[in-house]
């Protein structure tokens, strides 16, 4: 089993009265909040959390990246990745990940994600993601588009990761004369490509197509479990069996020495879901043509107030019921992933340890007792269940296209 640690990077020092105040403070809420000082203090916290997890063992990194949000610091992923590929030796460093619609070069990414790789000396997992629903709104990108920008930057990255260059791309949304990067990844035939997601059954379908590893974000047991069955049906469709090494679940773990102070930072993931600061308003967050009509009718009537969240966010002690937020002392903690790891049967577990305004004392003990106490047992469990990761299995990068192929719209015609 692969193991990683997860923060959502929260810019969380700033006046809570004022977001409280404005309500959903993804993409509108005025960047005088931030503060500068403090953002530098976070921003090296998240460092040194990144640099305990390795020394204690923990297996991955994963990084992630949203905008005009507080509840992500992350501008752009690729940065931290370039950091930690330099100050780290031996943690995987997994990108869940970039969000290929927003990338104007994808040629550009495919440059950066591949010094990523050769100076990491082959340790980085490159994901990609569709991106948030506000995110289209605050770069300027036609959510219409979202999907046939996500898939078309997707093929386009990985011909110039794996097609000789130099070679033309004339495609719907991206047309470059000359397509020949320098970088180039040190690993073959392209680093792995993992795919994160929620509750988009046309994302499930494309990654199970693709033959990638679908990472299912704190989803519930039971849609864990549906995920699960679409994934693998369409997998058979596609000539080969799903398995552990096709899955990977993020969940939300605070870990301490102490119950009561557990429980206490555990609330805090509540920080992201809205209970503190707020996030993007639904109508902004699955704007017209972002997602399917179902999706998009689900997420309306939810702000309009006539129906629940569709993503499921319920108070927080029957998160807690559900397992969907996860607190204790070592000893709780394994229990509750044990029965987690039983039912939805992962390959890649990555916990999302410490969020909102927990301190830094605290996170750094989340870490460490998960780095040496947590996923030791969790290593054992997975070994009786046998839960093995990609790595594990072996799992090939599915090379969809052949270093002969021809630009995407020139091959069509065909």
């Amino acid at each position: 089993m692969h193991l990683m640690y997860f923060t959502e990077q929260p810019m969380s020092a700033y006046d809570e009265q004022a977001g409280r105040d404005f309500g959903a403070t993804a993409l509108m809420f005025p960047n005088k909040h931030f503060d500068p000082v403090a953002g530098s203090r976070l921003y090296n916290n998240y460092i040194e959390q990144y640099m305990l997890a390795e020394e204690v063992g923990i297996d991955g990194i994963m990084l992630n990246e949203h905008h005009n949000a507080p509840f992500c610091m992350q501008a752009k992923a690729n940065i931290f990745a370039a950091i930690l590929a330099g100050m780290t030796k031996k943690t995987k460093i997994v990108m869940l990940g970039n969000p290929l619609p927003l990338a104007e070069n994808p040629i550009r990414l495919a440059e950066e994600l591949a010094m990523i790789d050769m100076i990491s000396k082959g340790r980085l997992v490159s994901g990609f993601v569709r991106g948030g629903g506000q995110e289209q709104l605050a770069t300027g990108v036609n959510p219409a588009f979202n999907r046939e920008r996500f898939e078309e930057a997707h093929d386009l990255v990985v011909q110039a990761w794996t097609r000789p260059g130099p070679f033309r791309y004339e495609g719907t949304h991206y047309q470059h004369r000359v397509v020949n990067p320098w970088a180039v990844p040190l690993q073959k035939p392209y680093p792995r490509v993992w795919i994160p997601g929620v509750i988009s059954k046309e994302t499930i379908v494309w990654a199970a197509q693709q033959r990638y590893p679908y990472i299912a974000l704190n989803t519930s047991i039971e849609q864990t479990k549906k995920i699960w069955e679409l994934y693998d049906q369409v997998a058979l469709q596609s000539g080969y069996v799903g398995g552990p090494e096709n899955r990977g679940y993020l969940i939300q773990v605070h870990i301490s020495d102490n119950e009561d102070k557990a429980r206490e930072n555990a609330r805090q993931f509540r920080w992201m879901q809205g209970e503190f600061t707020g996030l993007a308003h639904p109508v902004w967050s699955t704007p017209s043509g972002y997602g399917s009509p179902t999706n998009r009718r689900a997420f309306v009537e939810f702000a309009a107030g006539r129906a629940i969240n569709p993503r499921g966010n319920t108070s927080f002690e029957q998160q807690v019921e559900d397992l969907r937020i996860i607190y204790g002392t070592p000893k709780t903690v394994v229990a509750k992933l044990k029965r987690i790891l039983e039912q939805t049967r992962p390959g890649i577990l990555a916990l999302w340890g410490n969020d909102g305004r927990v301190s830094q004392e605290d996170s750094l003990t989340c870490v460490r007792l998960m780095g040496q106490e947590v996923f030791p047992a969790i290593r054992e469990i997975a070994k009786s269940l046998d839960l093995k990761s990609p790595f594990e299995a072996n799992a090939p990068v599915h090379l969809k296209y052949s270093t002969d192929l021809k630009p995407a719209k020139a091959a069509a015609a065909e």
